[in-house]
């Protein structure tokens, strides 16, 4: 049965045991609703690692719309249950006042990257992440943690930070996944209705059909999308897209 740990000084206490017995420690760092795309990054860390721990954390700080927060979806008991099936040992799923016993007085800003696209749209979206992202690696000291390429900006980011902070902990990137339609995996679908599930993999093929960025932004509002940002960077063509209370993010490589 997989160990449930929800508290930070018993989470130190099991990681240290772990990496003082010699085994090595893989972390996935999630916000639980966990879907294949999760389940991908777990088996991947089962492969490369004699431990496996999966966080489960509905992270305020990353957010900017108290409503979007409220929304996301919340399901423990089944995610300790696709978790468990996965390979995971175990589960840290801490809460916010044992997270965040500074209340977030302190955390962690990146001038440069975090201001472009996701930040450029969601305030504040990015320290929330790596603050939190940096304090669940400080407190597991993983070997490898695991990210998916749906989330490139954050993936950049986290990787940078991890290099100028010196965290001794590798950073291991891992292919989207999608629904056989195109659609990338994410927590959010679950809260699509159903004519906009139909809607919401134009947003991959349009992408991924290439042309001049204001040509795809066009494409993608003619389809009844509302169009946040559609850039290349960093060898990829990333899109954000509204559709109902719904937000969408999704990249291709050039």
């Amino acid at each position: 049965m997989i160990e449930v740990i929800t508290g930070v000084a018993d989470a130190r206490a099991v990681f240290r045991d772990v990496r003082g017995g010699g085994n090595t420690l893989g972390l996935v760092p999630t916000m639980g609703a966990l879907h294949a795309g999760h389940i991908s990054l777990i088996e991947r860390a089962r492969e490369e690692n004699d431990r496996v721990a999966v966080t489960i954390f509905v992270n305020p700080t990353q957010y900017d719309d108290p409503a979007d927060l409220e929304r996301y979806p919340r399901t423990f008991e089944t995610d300790l249950e696709k978790a468990d099936a996965a390979g995971a040992d175990l589960v840290f799923a801490p809460t916010y006042e044992d997270l965040y016993a500074d209340a977030y007085r302190f955390k962690i800003t990146e001038e440069h990257i975090s201001r472009r696209l996701e930040g450029a749209h969601r305030a504040g979206h990015f320290d929330g992440v790596l603050t939190v992202v940096l304090k669940l690696l400080n407190i597991a000291r993983p070997d490898r943690a695991y990210f998916g390429e749906k989330d490139w900006q954050q993936l950049q980011l986290v990787r940078d930070m991890v290099e100028a902070l010196f965290v001794d902990t590798e950073i291991v990137q891992c292919p989207i996944v999608r629904e056989t339609d195109g659609l990338a995996m994410s927590s959010r679908n679950a809260l699509l209705s159903e004519e906009h599930r139909r809607l919401a993999p134009r947003l991959h093929s349009i992408l991924a059909a290439g042309g001049e960025m204001d040509e795809m932004v066009s494409a993608l509002a003619a389809v009844g999308f509302e169009v946040d940002y559609v850039e290349c960077w960093d060898g990829r063509v990333l899109g954000a897209v509204r559709i109902g209370n719904v937000r969408l993010i999704d990249n291709v490589e050039i």
